[in-house]
């Protein structure tokens, strides 16, 4: 048994971060234990090989969501990473801070020091941002990158049709004017993808006072009076044991962290109780509370030549990678999410309601049994929309003792009557695209159904039957003043409980505007800080 000043659960985007920052000075001994296995594969380093991690068993935990009534009693496949950097290592690189909007919502709700004010800092502190011309500012270590002038042809049908519609095109969605149609920044450097492992763990790595642990599933949080004292994980199938000085500092993602701290006796005690769990602290919210995105695509046979051409063949891919290989450049560069944007439910208003992907590729996912996703054989391009801030709640709850069998997901989709109104405003603001002559010139055919002959009531039957998860789950194990509704404190410290705090997307108090990436590193630059005013 080896002893620690802090105990990180979780090597994946918030784990790295904090990796990083608590052993900068060096006074402190810091184990990093991670499930999962080394990140040092071809297709997690490319950017386009998010098309064959998105199922793969060996770095994905590939979880199943329970069926939702609003979605027609349809599952949900759920990738998560389980590898060093996490979903950062698996996810299509997008970088969206969110709507400023969203963070003083966080803070009103209770959460003091949690404002847009307040975190915007931690999110400059992260970045190194590169703009188109190649131009570097912010000395963070994380690439955040322009490269727009490297994306498809058809980025100017997406501006002309926001020209179109006299809707705003902005060149920085992170900027000071985020709202409207544009690029994506992507966490790429030099053709490669940069996730929180690269950034943050690696240069953690190479200080003595850091030990990482691949392979090492943690089954309990060990507590003595109401006090974190270690873990327990188990690693080549031996049971093993460290012991935490001061902290332990629960970082396994939206699902995983709920799970353990059930795990550990901390949940509803009477479900605990039921798997024969002994109860350490009452608190329902754990688990509770769950958010997530939700968005539906809409196909299209092209009139022109798109990533589908290069991609689908065996010639076409031999030349893409040998670009790759050589260059850096080319379509494997690339994430698959190019163009997008934010807009408001109506003008005037300064909250995106809807966020929009316009991409030059179309493939299929099948359903996820396959280790890739395959992409179309025809020349094709896809319009997708999802509305930004669902108020549909659901739950992730343990049903065995057993910590090698995954929880319970029952995210409760499209529950609400503000949620299905969402529904149909993004997908008029989507239609009235699809119908502008900017995008019409790209049509050969829809791939059905076409969106542009829908009325509202086909809108929402059409979510209901094809919506998909974008990968945002949140807010299991949600921050807020008290332990009526939430499971840590403004600190991220677990009410009830001392030296245990979880840093990760699950403590969002509600989801944000956008892809949770990069709020995600933000939470645990600011956890650092706070953990650090010990």
């Amino acid at each position: 048994m080896e002893e620690f000043d802090y105990i990180i659960i979780g090597a994946g985007t918030a784990g790295c971060v904090l990796a990083d920052r608590l052993s900068a000075s060096g006074r402190d001994r810091v184990l990093v234990l991670e499930a999962g296995g080394s990140d040092n594969r071809f297709w997690i380093k490319a950017p386009i090989g998010y098309g064959r991690t998105f199922a793969d068993s060996s770095v994905n935990w590939k979880y199943q969501a329970l069926a939702s009534a609003g979605l027609n009693g349809r599952g949900m496949y759920w990738p998560r990473g389980r590898v060093l950097g996490g979903s950062s290592s698996i996810n299509a690189l997008v970088y969206c801070r969110g709507a400023p909007q969203d963070f003083d919502d966080w803070r009103q709700l209770g959460n003091v020091g949690w404002g847009w004010d307040d975190v915007k800092p931690y999110f400059e502190r992260s970045e190194r941002r590169t703009d188109g011309a190649g131009r570097s500012h912010g000395a963070g270590p994380l690439d955040v990158a322009d490269v727009s002038p490297f994306l498809h042809p058809m980025r100017g049908n997406w501006l002309g049709a926001a020209a179109e519609l006299s809707l705003p095109v902005t060149e920085d969605f992170n900027g000071d004017h985020p709202l409207g149609l544009g690029c994506y920044q992507v966490t790429i450097r030099n053709g490669v993808r940069r996730s929180a492992a690269d950034a943050f763990l690696r240069p953690a790595l190479r200080r003595e006072n850091v030990k990482l642990e691949t392979g090492a599933w943690v089954s309990k949080i060990q507590i003595q009076q109401r006090r974190a004292t270690g873990v327990q994980f188990v690693r080549a199938g031996r049971p093993q044991l460290a012991q935490a000085r001061r902290e332990v500092l629960l970082c396994a993602g939206t699902v995983n962290s709920p799970q353990l701290l059930q795990l550990s006796g901390i949940g509803p005690a009477p479900a605990l109780a039921a798997l024969g769990l002994a109860p350490v602290l009452h608190n329902p919210a754990v688990g509770g509370n769950l958010q997530d995105h939700l968005a539906v695509v809409y196909s299209y046979k092209a009139t022109q030549p798109t990533l589908n051409d290069e991609l689908s063949s065996v010639t076409g891919k031999l030349i893409a990678g040998l670009r790759y290989l050589i260059l850096r450049r080319g379509p494997l560069a690339l994430s698959v999410n190019q163009m997008g944007g934010f807009l408001p439910a109506r003008p005037g208003l300064e909250r995106p309601a809807v966020q929009l992907y316009f991409n030059p590729v179309t493939y299929s996912t099948g359903n996820a049994t396959r280790n890739r996703i395959e992409v179309d054989k025809f020349s094709g391009f896809y319009l997708c929309y999802q509305p930004t801030r669902p108020t549909s709640t659901g739950r992730i709850d343990i049903v065995s003792p057993d910590f090698r069998q995954p929880p319970m997901i029952a995210p409760n989709y499209l529950s609400t009557k503000e949620d299905e109104e969402a529904v149909v405003q993004g997908g008029r603001l989507l239609q009235a695209l699809a119908r502008t002559r900017s995008i019409g010139s790209l049509i050969r055919e829809p791939i059905q159904p076409d969106l542009t002959v829908m009325d509202a009531t086909q809108i929402l039957a059409d979510f209901r039957a094809r919506a998909m998860t974008v990968y945002h789950p949140v807010s299991t194990c949600r921050m807020g003043p008290t332990a009526a509704d939430s499971v840590v404190d403004a600190s991220l410290r677990v009410h009830g409980i001392d030296a245990l705090r979880v840093v990760d997307a699950s403590v969002f108090p509600t989801v944000t505007s956008a892809n949770t990436n990069a709020p995600t590193v933000m939470v645990a630059q600011k956890a650092a800080d706070l953990i650090q005013a010990r």
